[in-house]
């Protein structure tokens, strides 16, 4: 059976790739399950490789029959804001089927420790900023509502089988791996950083701004932005907390400040040194004005600081990672 393992589902993708290559880097012994629909085979350069679909059970028990898995970091939701309210079955079938089926597995082998990546879109537009854990969750997307099930899902798991979870609740991950071994790639690419990146570069001819007239300082949506490893670091900090502590609880990670998308987009110019075409489009459905987090139950329970705390210092790795990525 070899050594004790951690599984990370969708470890081939943005965040399970970064959190994957720090946990090997502190030691860890990991294994990526995925089934590359929007992760990236090149990307799993550290720990083993299992290629498998959640939805496919008996791949999932044959990975945890092959491994010693001790504890399980969940990455494979389908996590496009937009794409949900066009296809919720896709969305329900994912990421709550697929979970049910994820925990059923580990309940089957064994498993205790489940690591949740769920969102702030479970709490819908905000009553208060910034949002704390205890804010009311209300979610106003199919995204966000599959996201919540499974907080539910696993509140109940832990009264009834002892499964412990922590649910961490990301606001916008952004920017991409100091070293450039990994970054953000995506396919379609929906991230407000990269899509202004591949403007500033000429990849694509404009950057499109959805919804000029919210009641935000400039007009458009503003969002806490935090450098995915500060994610990957607060991932193995919750891991460590879960597994000696053995009690689930829920934490926001966010950089606590909120950036406009014009600030963005004014950041990435200043960085990248490069102008480009801004066309104002109309709204889209599901997005909240302003979503900034309060992130101070981690910085206090888990002894978790961000340390990529500026827009540009986030931008720039991901420029750097862009730059080297698509050979510009």
């Amino acid at each position: 059976m070899g050594f004790a393992m951690i599984l990370i589902a969708g470890g081939a993708g943005y965040i399970g790739s970064h959190v994957n290559k720090l946990l090997n880097k502190k030691g860890f012994e990991t294994v990526i399950f995925d089934n590359l629909s929007r992760g990236h085979r090149e990307f799993v350069k550290w720990g083993e490789f299992f290629e498998g679909d959640l939805l496919d059970i008996s791949r999932l028990r044959s990975c945890f029959e092959i491994y010693r898995i001790v504890a399980v970091m969940h990455f494979s939701a389908f996590a496009l804001v937009e794409e949900s309210v066009v296809h919720p079955e896709k969305y329900y079938q994912n990421n709550v089927i697929g979970t049910l089926n994820l925990l059923q597995v580990m309940r089957e082998f064994g498993v205790k420790h489940f690591l949740f990546s769920s969102t702030c879109a479970t709490y819908g537009l905000p009553e208060k900023i910034p949002i704390p854990e205890d804010h009311p969750q209300e979610p106003i997307n199919p995204y966000g509502r599959t996201k919540l099930i499974i907080e539910g899902t696993l509140k109940d798991y832990d009264r009834a089988y002892g499964l412990k979870h922590i649910n961490l609740r990301y606001f916008n991950a952004a920017g991409a791996d100091p070293d450039g071994e990994i970054g953000e790639l995506h396919h379609p690419e929906t991230h407000l950083i990269p899509l202004v990146i591949y403007a500033a570069t000429g990849l694509n001819e404009e950057i499109k701004i959805f919804g000029t007239d919210y009641p935000t300082k400039d007009g458009t949506c503003i969002r806490d932005y935090i450098h995915v490893m500060d994610l990957a670091d607060a991932h193995i900090k919750a891991l460590q907390y879960l597994m000696y502590k053995n009690r689930s609880d829920s934490f926001n990670l966010g950089n606590g400040s909120g950036h406009s998308v014009r600030e963005v987009i004014e950041a990435v110019r200043k960085v990248g040194k490069k102008d480009f075409k801004i066309v104002e489009a109309e709204r889209r459905e599901g997005d909240p004005p302003v979503l900034i987090s309060s992130s101070e139950k981690a910085i206090e329970t888990l002894k978790w600081k961000p340390q990529y705390e500026g827009i540009e210092t986030i931008i720039e790795t991901a420029w750097k990672w862009h730059q080297k990525a698509l050979s510009l």
